[in-house]
């Protein structure tokens, strides 16, 4: 999504300047062209050669490049920049680029950016909450600009507060958003299951399955950098989780089943995308259960069925996705789980495919709709898949 995307960075002086160079490898990595600016406090954090060897692009900070009266033209770069992200944004730089004032080169490409514009302020609590950086936070969104809310943790005065600059990673995400975003998305309610979950058997052991949730967490990955909102409950799983994504953590069927139902009223597209247990050990132990016999045996109850019960609740307007991993008979036993789940489109991926299934970071899926037509991919990464499925759910969604 970044590759050959212009980033023009803006950096001010504070001390998150230091994150400034691990954004830049991030992005260069990500195939994006990336150009700096500094001001002149911002290099006495980190140094203009730091970021000029990362970005392979020289470092601007003043307006006249050398003796020869040669200059940076911040109309040119302005124009250049496919999106200028200033970060860290100081309150000082801030109260500039709200009120107009141009007195380094940064704020004159600020004024002269015909790209998308997004702050990433970085300050301490007492300056973040001020009323005049309030001030100049809203009256810069309401220009259009974008403002990227700074995190809770500890802060450079000792504080732990508001004010610290949105990690790096996330800052590439939010970038690789803006250039994602599709029209379908936008606003939309979007209910994601993912991973395992575990059975109790007693306080030490647990029934569970292979599942690692990569699928679910790509899925909710790639549509909330689509645009939509996106809320995902989710079994254990040793993922990291995607930023800006609200998270539900659950264990059991059960659990599982109680926070999707609170949840998915207010959802106009339910992806159900979790390896939910089929059964459930009946009684569970209040102790360890001792070895002891040579054989050993556990009275199982059927756990509910989520997707069915939820196909059963399903309101006019919203668009329900089911998963069937098969071993035989893949595709009459994805059609069976459609209609008797009332689902509008069945992902279909079978364990007899090399590289599907649980534990790969591939995957090789049809896609099944409601009306029998059929779409099959070739073998790709989860995090491609993921994109087929949100094409098909906007396909699906835009038809009906």
């Amino acid at each position: 999504m970044l590759q050959d995307k212009k980033i023009l960075l803006g950096v001010s002086g504070s001390i998150a300047a230091y994150k400034i160079a691990h954004l830049v490898r991030l992005l260069v990595k990500e195939g994006a062209i990336v150009k700096v600016v500094m001001t002149s406090a911002a290099t006495e954090f980190i140094t203009p050669l730091t970021l000029a060897t990362l970005s392979k692009n020289p470092v601007l900070s003043t307006f006249v490049k050398d003796a020869t009266g040669t200059w940076n033209n911040h109309v040119e770069l302005g124009l250049w920049a496919d999106y200028f992200l200033i970060a860290p944004a100081t309150a000082h730089t801030l109260a500039k680029c709200a009120n107009g004032i141009c007195d380094d080169l940064l704020t004159a490409v600020y004024l002269s950016a015909k790209c998308p514009v997004a702050f990433a302020p970085a300050m301490d609590l007492d300056m973040y909450k001020h009323p005049s950086t309030l001030a100049n936070l809203q009256k810069l969104q309401s220009f259009g600009n974008q403002i990227i809310q700074a995190g809770y943790g500890e802060l450079a005065s000792g504080l732990v507060g508001e004010g610290r600059m949105e990690e790096p990673e996330n800052l590439v995400f939010l970038l690789k958003s803006h250039f994602a975003k599709r029209a379908f998305w936008q606003h939309k309610k979007v209910l994601i299951t993912a991973g395992p979950t575990q059975e109790a058997i007693d306080p030490v052991r647990f029934i569970s399955n292979h599942s690692t949730g990569k699928m679910g967490y790509a899925l909710a990955q790639t549509i909330a950098q689509a645009g939509a909102l996106v809320e995902v409950v989710t079994g254990p799983t040793a993922l990291p989780q995607v930023p800006f994504v609200q998270w539900h953590q659950v264990k059991s069927a059960a659990q599982m089943y109680e926070a999707t139902q609170k949840l998915f009223t207010q959802a106009d597209i339910i992806i159900l995308a979790a390896a939910v247990a089929d059964y459930t050990p009946s009684v569970v132990a209040d102790k360890k259960i001792k070895k002891q016999d040579a054989t050993f045996s556990i009275e199982m109850t059927k756990t509910v069925d989520i997707a069915k019960s939820l196909g059963q609740q399903k309101q006019a307007g919203q668009i329900m996705v089911g998963f069937a991993l098969e071993t035989d008979n893949e595709l009459n036993n994805a059609l069976g789980k459609l209609q008797a789940k009332n689902l509008d489109l069945i992902v279909l991926n079978s364990l007899q495919e090399k590289g599907a299934g649980f534990g790969h970071d591939t995957n090789k899926i049809t896609i099944i709709a409601r009306n029998g037509s059929t779409e099959s991919f070739d073998l790709k990464l989860k995090t491609d898949v993921a994109k087929d499925i949100m094409l098909a759910i906007e396909r699906f969604g835009s038809t009906h």
